[in-house]
């Protein structure tokens, strides 16, 4: 299988500064798809201009024609299920059915205490994960759904029509850990890891490719498990938090060695960000382009 490779465009740019143009370019060098993250404020971007995800989704949506759409990723930290599957059925429609919904557990960062609460413990944001994953999953394959969970409840809750997609818009479940990947083995039609954080600062390359390995290799077990064949999940990989930092963009044969390393690993999809000047994102808009067009075809 060719190895898709797509884009993420954060959402800090007035749309008429260049918010439209970034979405439209990306469509222009063919890109498979363009994704932005899901969250109310980001690490050093919290100072400056950072808009919703999901009015920007919309918006590139309604000016691209061929490019998948999605977040990488919505997380429970300051969302609700039922709302939430609203704007997504809306946001499928809008696009024609070109959306994915990037989706996992959140983090201790800005989002986790933005609507005043205390931030959960790594259990108890497990724990919303699962229920909000499997809520999400019912709410946008069902006409009509109510539930009383530990964290969510739904009464009656109305989703008519429903996704373009069917019987949902597809979910790509950013995991870990053996709860979150067992979530991705059930619910997900593809899995998203950024490496293994603990080897960003101190880790090698080498290691780094070791680590998705074996991440890849519990996924596996996590899909055996209830009988479903791995190869049956789009693998995601998006770059930026490994050992390597922004290195595979330095040249066309850079990114290409590195892509085709996780390539071996049986990923399907390498997503690299959109560059932002004096940013841990900085990168050579030259040297991106060239990835866009070109590295694709020697990675066949």
């Amino acid at each position: 299988m060719s190895l898709r490779l797509s884009t993420v465009i954060l959402p800090y740019r007035r749309w008429s500064e260049g918010g439209r143009e970034a979405w439209q370019r990306a469509e222009q060098l063919g890109f498979h798809g363009a994704y932005t993250y899901d969250h109310l404020s980001w690490r050093s971007f919290r100072d400056g201009p950072w808009f919703g995800a999901v009015p920007t989704l919309t918006a590139a949506a309604a000016v691209t024609d061929r490019l998948r759409l999605g977040t990488l990723v919505t997380s429970p930290n300051f969302r609700h299920p039922v709302p939430y599957a609203k704007e997504l059925i809306s946001l499928d429609d809008v696009s024609d059915g070109r959306f994915t919904l990037g989706i996992g557990a959140g983090g201790a960062g800005f989002d986790a205490t933005v609507l005043g609460q205390e931030p959960w413990t790594p259990r108890e944001r497990a724990d919303r994960f699962a229920e909000f994953v499997a809520l999400l999953d019912r709410l946008l394959s069902e006409d009509s759904v109510s539930y009383e969970g530990d964290f969510y409840a739904a009464h009656e809750a109305r989703n008519i029509p429903g996704c373009v997609q069917r019987p949902r818009l597809p979910f790509a479940v950013a995991a870990t850990g053996p709860r979150g990947l067992r979530l991705a083995a059930r619910y997900g039609q593809a899995w998203v890891t950024t490496g293994d954080p603990k080897l960003y600062e101190n880790g090698t390359p080498e290691q780094s490719v070791q680590a998705i390995r074996g991440q890849a290799e519990k996924l596996a077990d996590a899909c055996a498990e209830i009988g479903r064949e791995v190869t049956g999940l789009d693998k995601i990989l998006l770059t930026g938090f490994t050992p390597d930092r922004t290195r595979p963009l330095e040249s066309l044969d850079a990114f290409v060695d590195f892509a085709g390393r996780h390539q071996e690993l049986g990923f399907t999809e390498i997503v690299i960000h959109w560059p932002i000047p004096d940013s841990d994102f900085a990168a050579d808009e030259k040297v991106f382009e060239q990835i866009a067009m070109e590295a694709a075809a020697q990675l066949r």
